[in-house]
């Protein structure tokens, strides 16, 4: 059985974005309606640039899917480009004074030349079309085993919403989101963030922001303890900070946890027998501080995801730079770009913790088909609720 894992390809500027995803079962349903929303919602938000009004972006499937499912091989998808100008020099022409913030600077270093466009044209926050239409097909496993993934905007700069989700309340807030144009939950927040942003607009500057996910349904035991790269939180912390621009991120309580005790920190832990056929196993906890995980698994709580994105490094009014090729001081170059894409930014991180919550689901779960992954859920489903298990020692 071939491990759950994608890679993308594609420039911002190509002919289009792909995703190769290896490790799928054969049999699931792919909601294309649902992928085509996620793209969407990646593609809005308030201030964003122009070229959201000249891409729309829809998955194509190439290869592992046939009559509505997937077939077991890899899936490999594709996000067209209708920007497709790479190779033209006039509109693409070579970038040698690189922006601060950015990787052209480094990328044309590392590869030794003093242009940096081939550096930017990969580096482009465009490529995360792909990630989020992965995402969003894994998403469909996830779902039909009643896992869901909500994700949101809690704010920028002064204006922070202190909305808090839990498992009754999320679709509300869900529909609360897709009203507001910055993605917060939180009508008073939206108009500040706003304001805010179109503040930046006027002063040719950019606004980062404050982006959360939360994961509802997860069964205790997704991920491991036993090896640093199979804990959960390590692999959705190398996730989150892979999305251009990201430079923090926080399981549950975060960087708080200093500012308290263990006694204040750590969640206590109940039994309730009339909840023991939820996937909690009856288990129940007063606090969610941990967000969900504990000693790299998931622990039967909401896993809570944070994650921090820096303002855009293009700015309208360019930054102090210098010209690679006479190494004089220049203001950076201007490419097309955005004011904010927090909105986006939330998208994305929405759909790469998905994708790791599904790589752990597969690694317990595994099967070739979605036959075997339903009976193999369900028997570990029956046997955790029967603990303790009679052994032989027992007997």
């Amino acid at each position: 059985m071939t491990t759950l894992q994608y890679t993308t390809a594609g420039e911002s500027h190509g002919p289009g974005l792909y995703a190769f995803i290896d490790g799928l079962p054969q049999g699931l349903d792919l909601d294309r309606d649902f992928i085509d929303s996620e793209l969407r919602r990646r593609q809005g938000g308030y201030g964003r640039g122009g070229r959201q009004k000249i891409e729309t972006d829809r998955v194509e499937f190439l290869s592992g899917f046939r009559r509505g499912h997937t077939t077991g091989s890899p899936l490999v998808l594709q996000v067209v480009n209708k920007d497709s100008r790479l190779d033209d020099l006039k509109r693409t022409p070579p970038v040698h004074r690189p922006r601060p913030g950015h990787a052209d600077l480094a990328g044309s270093v590392k590869w030794l030349t003093t242009d940096c466009r081939e550096t930017l044209e990969r580096a482009s926050a465009r490529e995360t079309a792909a990630r989020v239409a992965a995402g969003a097909v894994v998403r469909c496993l996830l779902r039909s085993f009643d896992i869901e993934v909500f994700g949101f905007v809690r704010g920028g700069l002064e204006a922070m919403s202190d909305v808090a989700p839990d498992e009754h309340n999320w679709r509300e807030l869900l529909a609360r989101r897709d009203e507001s144009d910055v993605y917060v939950p939180d009508e008073a927040t939206s108009e500040r963030l706003r304001a805010a942003i179109r503040q930046a607009k006027i002063d040719k500057d950019t606004v980062g922001g404050l982006v959360e996910a939360h994961v509802f349904g997860c069964p205790i035991g997704l991920g491991s303890c036993m090896h640093w790269d199979q804990k959960i939180d390590s692999r959705i912390a190398g996730a989150v900070m892979g999305i251009q621009a990201f430079k923090a991120v926080e399981i549950g309580m975060g960087r708080d946890c200093a500012q308290h005790t263990g006694s204040q920190v750590h969640d206590p832990i109940a039994f309730d027998a009339a909840s023991r056929e939820r996937v909690s196993m009856g288990f129940t906890r007063s606090s969610n501080n941990a967000g969900g995980l504990e000693g790299g698994m998931t622990n039967g709580m909401p896993v809570v995801v944070r994650g921090t994105m820096k303002p855009i490094s293009t700015l309208l009014r360019g930054l102090p730079s210098v010209d690679l090729n006479t190494k004089q001081p220049e203001d950076s170059q201007y490419e097309r770009s955005d004011v904010s894409a927090i909105s986006a930014a939330s998208v994305v991180m929405e759909n790469v913790v998905a994708f790791e919550i599904a790589r752990a689901f597969r690694d317990k779960f595994s099967g070739d088909s979605m036959t075997e992954v339903r009976a193999q859920y369900g028997a570990y489903l029956d046997l955790a609720r029967q603990l303790p298990l009679e052994t032989p020692e027992d007997s």
